[in-house]
C-alpha cells in the first residue's frame, strides 16, 4: 500500500473515532443499521447530514453507465418528493453537495468474475462536503450507489434528503461470484417492461444474473434468425421476442450490473420447438424429447447457439438437461432402428445428446451449465468446462466440486420461489457449502440462484412472488459467512425495511408475514407486516 493510501485510511479511522462511529460486527448486532444485504464492513457515527439540491456526480472516470446509475439512485431515494427544504437554514458543515467516485479500471465489459468491490465514506474524509465511493470496477461502483442509496432517506418534517448516522464507511465485496435469479417466458409470457422491472429490482439486492429460461414444452417466444419458424411456437404472435428485444434486455441488464444467462433445455423440454419444424418431433404423435437420430436437430441446435453468441455475451450458456423422457425414442420405430444400429440403449441415447449438443456450445466460445441430472448419470463424461446446476436435492454439490466441476445451487426445496409454502425464513439459512469443507472445493461453488418458475405466475404476481423471499437469498450470496445471522428472526426487521424500500420504489414486494405472494393480514404499518 502507497504512502498517501495509508493517510487517506489514517484520516478516515480519525474521523470515525471523532464521530463516535460503531462497527457492526455481525448481521444482528445492531438494529440501526438497515442496509440490505449486510456489508462485508460498515461503520458508522452519530451525525445527520443533508444533500444540497443540487446534489450531483463527480468522477475521475467519464462513463455513461456511471451517470444513468448516478440518475437512477437519486430517483431512487427521492421517491417523487418534493424537495424545498431551506438550505440556508442547515449548517454548511452538515451539507452534502456531491458524490465522487474513483474507479480504477476503465474496462466496462461485464463478465463472469468481474470486480464488484467497493468502499463507501460518507462523507470524504478529505472533502466533507462531498461523500466518496471507490470501486475497481464501474459495476463496484454501482452496488455501492445501491448501499449508499439505502443511507439516505427523505424527512417529510424537514423536506430534504438526509443521511443519518454518519460518518460511514462502508468496505464491501461479494461472498459469490454468481448471484442468480431464473425467470421462465415458456409457461408464461412476460413482457418486457415486466423483465426489465425484476432486472431494476435485481440490482437493489445485488443480485447479479438473470437466467433466462427461455423457451419450454410449452411456448417458443423467441425469434431465431437462423431458423425463423422457431417462434411459431409461441403462444401468439404478440406474445414473442425479437432478436433486438433480446439484446435490448442484455444491454437493459449489464447498465445494472447484472449478467444475463440463456437457457435451452435440451433434449426434453423442447416441444415448442416442433411446431415450427415438425420433423424435430420423434413422431407426430410423440413429440419430446427432441429427435436424437436426426442430423437437423442438431444443425438446429448449432444456428440457436450461434445466434445466441451474437447476442448473449455472458461466459456461460445453460443447455437444461433434465427430466429426459426416452420414452419416444425407444417407441418410435425409426429411432429405435437408429439406436440399434449404433449400439445404444436410450440411457446411452441420453448421454450422447448432452455431449454433442456441450460440444457444440464450446465450439461458439461458451462454457456450458447443465441441470444435475447430466452430473447424475454420466458426470464423467461431462466437459470439464461443465459448471453442475443443483436443483433435486442435497448432497449434490458436495459431490460435484470432490469431482472437480464447478457448482450452482438451487436445491428446489429452500431456493424455488414457485413453492408458495417455503418461508424467506427458509431462503435465509441455505447454505450453499453445507458439508463443503475444502478450501479448494468451496471455491468451485460458484454461487446460487433462486427460481421463479411460471407454471403459476405472470406479469400481474411476479414481483410479489419473487420479493421478499429472494432478498432473504441475496444476502446469504453476498454477506460473509461470519457476517449472516444464526437465526433469521435476528434480521426480520431489517429485511421487513428491505421490502417496505422495494415497495416505495415501485416493486410489488409481499410482506414477509404468510406464505410466497400472501396479502397483507391487517391494516397496519408496512414494517410490521
Amino acid at each position: 500500500m502507497v504512502v498517501s493510501e495509508w493517510l487517506f485510511y489514517a484520516v478516515a479511522v480519525a474521523a470515525l473515532v471523532l464521530g463516535n462511529a460503531l462497527a457492526v460486527s455481525s448481521a444482528s448486532e445492531n438494529s440501526k443499521v438497515k442496509i440490505w444485504p449486510m456489508p462485508a464492513s460498515a461503520s458508522y457515527g452519530n451525525a445527520q447530514l443533508y444533500l444540497t439540491n443540487d446534489f450531483g456526480l463527480s468522477s475521475n472516470h467519464e462513463s455513461q453507465a456511471l451517470k444513468d446509475a448516478f440518475d437512477r439512485m437519486l430517483a431512487a431515494i427521492k421517491l417523487d418528493h418534493v424537495i424545498d427544504a431551506n438550505f440556508s437554514a442547515f449548517s454548511p458543515s452538515s451539507l452534502l453537495r456531491a458524490l465522487h467516485i474513483v474507479v480504477s479500471s476503465p474496462n466496462e465489459q461485464l463478465q463472469y468474475g468481474t470486480d464488484e468491490s467497493y468502499k463507501l465514506m460518507v462523507p470524504s474524509p478529505e472533502k466533507p462536503g462531498y461523500a466518496h465511493l471507490e470501486a475497481k470496477t464501474v459495476y463496484g461502483a454501482l452496488h455501492g450507489l445501491q448501499t449508499f442509496s439505502q443511507l439516505c432517506y427523505f424527512s417529510i418534517t424537514r423536506r430534504v434528503l438526509e443521511v443519518r448516522m454518519s460518518p460511514w464507511t462502508v468496505i464491501d465485496q461479494p461472498r459469490f461470484p454468481y448471484r442468480g435469479l431464473l425467470i421462465d417466458t415458456s409457461r408464461h409470457y412476460l413482457p418486457m417492461t415486466v423483465i426489465k422491472k425484476v432486472i431494476d429490482s435485481m440490482s437493489y439486492a445485488k443480485l447479479n444474473v438473470l437466467h433466462w429460461h427461455i423457451v419450454d414444452t410449452q411456448s417458443f417466444p423467441l425469434e431465431i434468425p437462423s431458423y425463423p419458424k422457431l417462434w411459431n411456437g409461441a403462444y401468439s404472435p404478440s406474445e414473442r421476442y425479437s432478436a433486438a428485444d433480446a439484446a435490448e434486455v442484455v444491454s437493459y441488464a449489464q447498465e445494472r450490473g447484472i449478467n444475463v444467462l440463456a437457457e435451452i433445455d435440451v433434449p426434453g423440454h423442447a416441444l415448442s420447438w416442433g411446431v415450427g419444424y415438425p420433423s424435430l418431433w420423434p413422431s407426430k404423435d410423440c413429440q419430446q424429447p427432441l429427435d436424437v437420430s436426426n442430423e437437423f436437430t442438431f444443425k438446429v441446435l448449432d444456428g440457436i447457439l450461434s445466434d445466441f453468441s451474437k447476442i448473449f455475451n455472458f461466459k456461460f450458456v445453460h443447455l437444461g438437461g433434465d427430466e429426459v423422457d426416452t420414452t419416444c425414442w425407444t417407441t418410435t420405430p425409426r429411432i429405435r432402428k437408429w439406436l440399434k444400429r449404433h449400439r445404444m440403449n436410450e440411457s446411452q441415447a441420453y448421454q450422447y445428446f448432452v455431449l454433442r449438443a456441450q460440444n457444440i456450445a464450446l465450439s461458439h466460445g461458451y462454457e456450458i451449465v447443465n441441470w444435475e441430472e447430466t452430473f447424475n448419470n454420466f458426470g464423467s463424461k461431462l466437459s470439464r468446462k461443465t459448471v453442475v446446476h443443483n436443483w433435486l436435492g442435497s448432497g449434490v454439490a458436495q459431490r460435484v466440486v470432490e469431482s472437480g466441476l464447478r457448482c450452482i445451487v438451487s436445491n428446489q426445496d429452500k431456493w424455488y420461489l414457485d413453492h408458495l409454502d417455503t418461508p424467506w425464513q427458509e431462503f435465509y439459512i441455505n447454505e450453499p457449502l453445507t458439508n463443503i469443507s475444502n478450501s479448494k472445493q468451496q471455491e468451485l461453488v460458484i454461487g446460487g440462484e433462486v427460481c421463479m418458475w411460471g407454471e403459476t405466475i405472470d406479469g400481474s404476481d411476479i414481483e410479489q412472488t419473487i420479493w421478499p423471499r429472494a432478498a432473504a437469498a441475496a444476502e446469504r450470496l453476498w454477506t460473509p459467512y461470519d457476517k449472516l445471522a444464526k437465526n433469521p428472526r435476528e434480521v426480520t426487521g431489517r429485511l421487513a425495511h428491505f421490502r417496505c424500500l422495494l415497495n416505495q420504489r415501485g416493486v410489488a414486494a409481499a410482506p414477509l408475514a404468510g406464505s410466497g405472494r400472501a396479502a397483507p393480514f391487517n391494516p397496519g404499518s408496512c414494517y410490521e407486516q
